[in-house]
């Protein structure tokens, strides 16, 4: 087999979205803070994300993970998470996925019943428990980093729908907030492929008409997420809601979200209808489950935030070792508007 390039990968999903965890073949990108690591990524090595997601290796409903040696003294490992249109500073699912793995895959030492994970990302510290029992990794729940509204209740214009109320919050991506309902929809199963045509166009409109820049790193800046949401209930006594992201160029996101649960927190919270130390359980449109709760309030720079805290479970899927065959025509892939829809 002659292969360039070759890079070992381990699959997971989080709840049903897939996060591919690099584990071997790759060197660290530069940079004096997992940010600035981040961004020279994305400059010097795209190739790397172009590579492993798109055709004909990878696929439109994966994003991928880098394990790298953590910046801060008091994290255990980094991690720089590359999706399709974007690297982005933070994701939940993918957190769990790579924690998963690297408990799992013994990059870390695994504690039973509990072993605590510090991880170093682009958006900040993120503490981690992760319950083990029989060399598996049973469940993760993280403490995220704060999570604010930048705007509320602001009406936007969009293409073929008019005016639309929407909010705006972060929780370690930018998100257009939207209630479901106000677009007729239900966030049914089969309604998965509406739901990501208007979602991105309400993000395109939301993006121009709404600047949203980050109050401590401006480099975090620009909606990139329509998150649709449905109504808050009461289900056996705990506050409970379902929610469908739109994740660019365009598909569902196939978990609830733990950044967007974030962002939906911190909105909620801001509107008095959650409070702290509450829980929330947030379904996904598969009606997986991330159960969360705010843990307090906080700041970031002179915005009022929460730190939010998300639970969820991650499965193993397979050990792969991607690489270019010198003669390859892609050796970074391809992108047809029929399922990348761009």
């Amino acid at each position: 087999m002659q292969l360039d390039r070759v890079i070992t990968v381990v699959g997971a999903h989080a709840e049903g979205e897939v996060g591919r965890v690099i584990t071997g073949g790759v060197l660290p990108p530069r940079g004096a803070n997992m940010f600035e690591r981040m961004i020279n990524l994305e400059a010097d090595s795209a190739w790397l994300r172009n590579m492993l997601l798109f055709d004909p290796r990878g696929s439109v409903n994966a994003a991928v993970n880098l394990i790298t040696p953590a910046i801060r003294a008091d994290a255990d490992f980094g991690m720089i998470v590359m999706e399709s249109d974007y690297f982005v500073p933070m994701s939940g699912s993918n957190l769990i996925c790579t924690v998963t793995v690297a408990l799992e895959a013994g990059i870390i030492p695994m504690k039973e019943p509990e072993t605590i994970v510090r991880v170093d990302t682009p958006a900040g510290l993120v503490e981690v428990t992760a319950t083990c029992r029989g060399g598996k990794c049973r469940g993760i729940t993280f403490r995220n980093i704060p999570s604010f509204v930048m705007h509320r209740d602001a009406i936007i214009e969009v293409p073929g729908i008019g005016k639309l109320r929407v909010d705006v919050a972060y929780g370690g991506m930018i998100y257009c907030i939207v209630e479901a309902a106000d677009v007729g929809m239900t966030l049914a199963r089969s309604e998965a492929r509406q739901l990501v045509e208007i979602g991105e166009r309400i993000k395109a409109a939301a993006a121009v008409q709404l600047p949203s820049i980050h109050p401590e790193n401006p480099g975090i800046h620009t909606i990139n997420q329509t998150e649709f949401v449905g109504p808050l209930e009461i289900v056996d006594g705990v506050k409970t809601s379902k929610n469908a992201v739109v994740v660019s160029p365009g598909r569902l996101d196939r978990c609830p979200c733990g950044t967007g649960t974030s962002a939906r927190m911190a909105l909620l919270h801001a509107r008095g209808d959650l409070a702290v130390g509450e829980r929330f359980r947030h379904l996904s449109i598969l009606d997986t489950v991330f159960d969360c709760e705010v843990l307090a309030e906080a700041n970031a720079g002179d915005v009022p935030a929460v730190i939010p805290q998300v639970s969820g479970r991650a499965w193993l899927t397979g050990v792969s070792h991607y690489g270019v065959d010198p003669e390859d025509p892609f050796p970074e892939g391809y992108r047809l508007s029929d399922t990348w829809f761009n």
